[in-house]
């Protein structure tokens, strides 16, 4: 089996969810039909980090809202599909796009629909509090819940495996 920081060491993409992912896999719709969902802030400071150590990442997920366009607009995330029926043809498609390998994508999600992105790519990764299925065969679990700080914590794992961490941090300790 390969270990962790060779897993690490491919990836050139990160694509997740975002339901249950970047948020807690509530939705909250008002009264005049205006939807709302909550984003955990690390999870974008973890999306800058990842930037600025020279990786992209992007959303692939099942629903649509305007909530998402925006906030991946205002992280840069120029990757975004929503609708996605079948995740693994999309994410397909994104990597034929960007000229990449399944094997250096990681890809995050919480459901079952997710499942068969994270057994097809390079480093699968299932939130916390995601489906039994996926726990067990994903590359990661990690040890935070979907909304709160999940993509943050993988991100951490990708730099430390691969010795960008350091630099990271030196610009933020001066």
């Amino acid at each position: 089996m390969m270990k962790l920081a060779e897993k690490c060491a491919s990836i050139r993409l990160i694509l997740t969810d975002v339901d249950g992912v970047l948020t807690d896999g509530r939705v909250i719709i008002d009264n005049q039909g205006v939807e709302s969902k909550q984003f955990h802030i690390r999870d974008g400071q973890g999306i800058r980090l990842w930037q600025q150590s020279g990786g992209r990442c992007g959303i692939v997920t099942g629903r649509s809202s305007q909530v998402v366009k925006l906030r991946a607009a205002e992280l840069d995330i120029d990757i975004v599909r929503q609708g996605a029926g079948d995740k693994l043809a999309v994410v397909g498609s994104i990597c034929d796009e960007l000229e990449l390998d399944l094997s250096q994508v990681c890809f995050v999600g919480d459901d079952l629909s997710d499942w068969p992105v994270i057994k097809a790519v390079g480093f699968g990764v299932a939130v916390a509090d995601a489906a039994d299925e996926l726990r067990q065969d994903a590359d990661y679990v990690t040890s935070r819940n979907g909304g709160s700080g999940a993509i943050r914590e993988l991100v951490e794992v990708l730099l430390k495996n691969t010795g960008r961490w350091e630099s990271v941090l030196r610009k933020y300790a001066s």
